[in-house]
C-alpha cells in the first residue's frame, strides 16, 4: 500500500464481507467506492448470487472455521485488506427469539475477530439486530469492544434506521464501526425522513420504489408473478376488498371490509386481547416506506394488486439495484433478500468510512507541511465508543500517528 504521508490522494479501500449472504452490505459499500475482494458464507445459493453481482470478488462457501490463514491468503492473492465487514448470525441477540446471550452462535463473533486479527485492516464494520444493545447483552457488547481494543481499534455503536438513508423500508439495525487510524469514528449522515437546510426531505415510499423494476436493458429479474399469486380464491376475494395500507387485525376491521360470506369465522372474544397477533391481509401503503422485509413472502401484499410481492419487488424495497440478480429456488431468493443489509444503508456506511480515511490523509498532509519527519510521537487517545442501556462505557486506546502501510 502506498504511503499516504504528505498526500491527500484518495485510496480505493478493499474489503472482505464475512457472513455476506447475497451481498447487500457489500453492494452498498461498492456503491460508495469501496472494492469487495471476498465474500464468506455457508449458504451456496447466497454465494452464487454474491459472485454473480460482485465482479471483482471471489468467495468461500463453507464453514468459516475452516477458512484458515493459508486458504485466506490463496483467495486474496496478496491483495491488501483495508476493511473487514459483516453480520454474524444474530439469533442469540434477537429481540424476537429467545435472546440467549449464551447462544453458541454468538461465538461466530470470534471468527469474525479472528479474520480481523489475520488481516489487520484499517476499518471494521459489524451489523446486527437492535437486540445487541439490550441490557441483557451489555456484557457481550463490552466484550466485543474489549477484544478489538486489544488489537488497537476504537469503536462506535449506533442503531441506524434504513429509511433515513433512502431505503423504502423501515428497518433498524445495530451498526458497529471501528478503526485503528487516529481519527474519530463517524457514522452516516441522514439524508431522508429528516430536515436538511430547514427543508424536510421525506422517505422513499413503496409506490416510488415499485414504479420502476427494470434493469438497464429493460428486463425485470426475479419477478415471479406465478409464485406471488394467491392460491385460494377466497383469499383473493378477501384481499380485493382491503384498501391500500389497510388490513384485518380487529373485529371492527373485519366488519368494515368483509361481507358476511367472506368473514374469517373467528371468535374474536377468545383471541388474546381480542385481536390477531399479526395483521392479516395487510396491504402495503404506497405512500409510506414498507415494514421490515423478512425472509418469506407471507404477509407482504401488493398495495393495489391482489397478490403477494415478487422477489424483485421485495428486493427493490430493500434498495437493491434492479440489475442485482438472485439465484437459487424462489424461497432461497426470499431468504437472501430478507437477510440482507439494505444496500442504501451499506452505501451510507461506506461513505462514513471514506470520510474517516480522508480525515486521516488530510491530517497527515498537514503534519507533513509542519514537520518533515516520518512520524509523530505516539499519543494516548480517549474515545467514547457508545452508549448501552444502563450507562456509557469508555476505553482508552493507544494509537500511533505514524503512517499505516499495511
Amino acid at each position: 500500500m502506498a504511503d499516504h504521508k504528505g498526500s491527500n490522494k484518495t485510496t480505493t479501500l478493499n474489503f472482505i464481507d464475512v457472513f455476506s449472504g447475497a451481498g447487500g452490505l457489500s453492494c452498498g459499500l461498492e456503491q460508495a467506492g469501496l472494492r469487495c475482494l471476498l465474500g464468506v458464507d455457508i449458504n451456496k445459493s447466497a454465494i452464487q448470487s454474491f459472485l454473480a453481482n460482485h465482479k471483482h470478488a471471489v468467495a468461500f462457501d463453507g464453514d468459516i472455521k475452516k477458512l484458515d490463514k493459508k486458504k485466506l491468503d490463496q483467495l486474496l492473492g496478496g491483495q491488501t485488506v483495508h476493511a473487514v465487514v459483516g453480520g454474524p448470525p444474530c439469533q442469540g441477540f434477537s429481540t424476537v427469539g429467545k435472546g440467549d446471550p449464551k447462544d453458541e452462535r454468538n461465538s461466530l463473533f470470534m471468527e469474525f475477530f479472528r479474520l480481523v486479527k489475520v488481516t489487520v485492516p484499517w476499518f471494521v464494520v459489524i451489523e446486527n439486530v437492535t437486540g445487541l444493545l439490550a441490557k441483557k447483552n451489555e456484557k457481550t457488547l463490552q466484550n466485543i469492544f474489549w477484544q478489538f481494543e486489544k488489537l488497537g481499534y476504537h469503536l462506535g455503536v449506533q442503531v441506524l434506521s434504513a429509511e433515513k438513508f433512502g431505503t423504502p423500508e423501515r428497518r433498524r439495525r445495530t451498526i458497529i464501526i471501528g478503526t485503528r487510524l487516529p481519527v474519530n469514528v463517524v457514522f452516516p449522515i441522514e439524508t431522508h425522513d429528516t430536515t436538511i437546510n430547514d427543508k424536510y426531505v421525506g422517505p422513499v415510499t413503496v409506490a416510488q420504489a415499485l414504479a420502476d423494476l427494470s434493469a438497464a436493458k429493460g428486463q425485470i429479474h426475479n419477478h415471479d408473478l406465478n409464485f406471488a399469486a394467491l392460491k385460494s380464491e377466497t383469499d383473493k376475494k378477501r384481499l380485493a376488498r382491503i384498501p391500500e395500507g389497510k388490513g384485518i387485525r380487529y373485529k371492527k376491521d373485519e366488519d368494515q371490509y368483509l361481507p358476511k360470506n367472506l368473514k374469517l369465522g373467528v371468535d374474536w372474544s377468545k383471541l388474546p386481547e381480542n385481536r390477531f397477533r399479526q395483521t392479516k391481509y395487510q396491504r402495503l401503503d404506497g405512500q409510506k416506506p414498507s415494514p421490515t422485509i423478512m425472509t418469506h413472502r407471507h404477509g407482504y401484499f401488493h398495495p393495489t394488486e391482489n397478490r403477494y410481492l415478487t422477489q424483485r419487488e421485495a428486493a427493490r424495497l430493500q434498495s437493491f439495484p434492479n440489475d442485482f440478480i438472485f439465484y437459487g429456488p424462489v424461497s432461497e431468493q426470499w431468504r437472501q433478500i430478507g437477510n440482507a443489509v439494505p444496500p442504501k444503508l451499506g452505501e451510507a456506511i461506506g461513505k462514513s468510512i471514506v470520510r474517516m480515511l480522508k480525515e486521516y490523509q488530510t491530517n497527515q498532509s498537514k503534519k507533513a507541511q509542519v514537520q518533515n519527519k516520518k512520524s509523530a510521537p505516539k499519543e494516548l487517545l480517549e474515545h467514547k465508543i457508545g452508549r448501552v442501556r444502563g450507562g456509557a462505557f469508555r476505553y482508552k486506546v493507544k494509537n500511533s500517528d505514524e503512517t499505516l502501510n499495511n
